[in-house]
């Protein structure tokens, strides 16, 4: 994620390749609530375009910084 302005309520990510596409506020995924802070989160999206040169962002999800790890047990000797 590049940013996200709450106010504005639109924002723009980069692809992998360089590309800079606008992401709006009803382009983010349900449940995710970007803001100021975002600059560099990691996120996954879907490609929408209505043309050319209107390509955007949507489904936009913030990708977890840790995956939830169940704690092993460890027998006694």
């Amino acid at each position: 994620m590049l940013w996200f302005n709450p106010e504005k309520r639109h924002g723009f990510v980069r692809t992998d390749d360089g590309e800079r596409l606008r992401v709006d506020e009803d382009g983010l995924a349900a449940g995710q609530l970007l803001g100021d802070g975002c600059r560099g989160t990691r996120v996954t999206f879907d490609l929408a375009s209505e043309g050319e040169e209107d390509a955007r962002a949507v489904n936009v999800a913030a990708v977890p910084l840790f995956a939830e790890r169940r704690a092993r047990s460890r027998g006694r000797r």
